[in-house]
């Protein structure tokens, strides 16, 4: 299992980001000049109203979109020019991510669900097998095994898929209103499993419009018109 980087080590670097989409004679910018460090580690919450930017710096963390000017550094690698390919192997290996609406595979059960990463990586068979199975026991799955999507709630989806984003302990976690489909109860149970993660080192980035949510992060970066307009830690540290 890959280890995770030491905490503070030096982990994301963006420097004079840019990203502009165009819609129709519009343009949008949604990134302007970004700067942000990351040390490995952290739990920080970005925050905003809509079309801030929040949703685009985190697929540019995620390496799902490419700024079009700018540099960003992964662990002290340049991913900036990196091609598609390479890009996908960074990904696959360094970052996971959770999204408000799951995107689980929905022919596939919740072992299979979580397995997928690691087909996708290569990895024997045998050592697929017992990751998915510590995955399960990890997050409560085991007596879901064998279930598809449809047939779990809405808590035990999002299970699945935080297994799925982090059976390869990724250096970084990404998390996209990982509570916005979920009721509350449900909500905080999801957002605990995010917590433990990051106590045991994972740096844990948490998108969310969700002012309680945003606050229970030791760091709170806000956002508007495509720039971070202040980037601080919780009241409770700070002092």
């Amino acid at each position: 299992m890959p280890s995770l980087p030491s905490a503070n080590q030096d982990l994301i670097e963006l420097s004079q980001i840019n990203r502009t989409f165009y819609l129709g004679d519009s343009q949008v910018h949604a990134l302007r000049n970004v700067n942000l460090h990351i040390a490995s580690g952290e739990y920080i919450a970005v925050m905003g109203p809509s079309g801030s930017g929040k949703s685009t710096l985190l697929n540019l963390i995620g390496l799902l979109d490419r700024a079009d000017a700018g540099t960003y550094k992964l662990q002290g690698d340049d991913v900036t020019t990196l091609d598609s390919d390479a890009q996908a192997q960074v990904r696959s290996k360094r970052i996971g991510f959770i999204f408000q609406s799951f995107h689980l595979v929905p022919r596939l059960t919740a072992a299979a669900n979580i397995e997928l990463p690691l087909t996708l990586a290569g990895m024997p068979t045998a050592q697929r097998a017992t990751l998915v199975v510590q995955a399960l026991k990890d997050f409560g799955l085991t007596d879901r095994a064998q279930h598809k999507p449809n047939e779990l709630s809405g808590g035990q989806r999002q299970r699945v898929a935080i297994a799925r984003a982090t059976v390869q302990r990724p250096a970084v976690l990404l998390a996209d209103e990982p509570t916005g489909n979920l009721d509350r109860i449900t909500g905080e149970e999801v957002v605990r499993l995010l917590e433990a993660l990051n106590a045991q080192g994972m740096t844990l980035i948490v998108v969310t419009h969700d002012p309680v949510l945003g606050a229970r992060a030791r760091r709170q970066i806000k956002m508007e018109d495509g720039c971070i307009v202040s980037d601080s830690l919780s009241s409770s540290i700070a002092t």
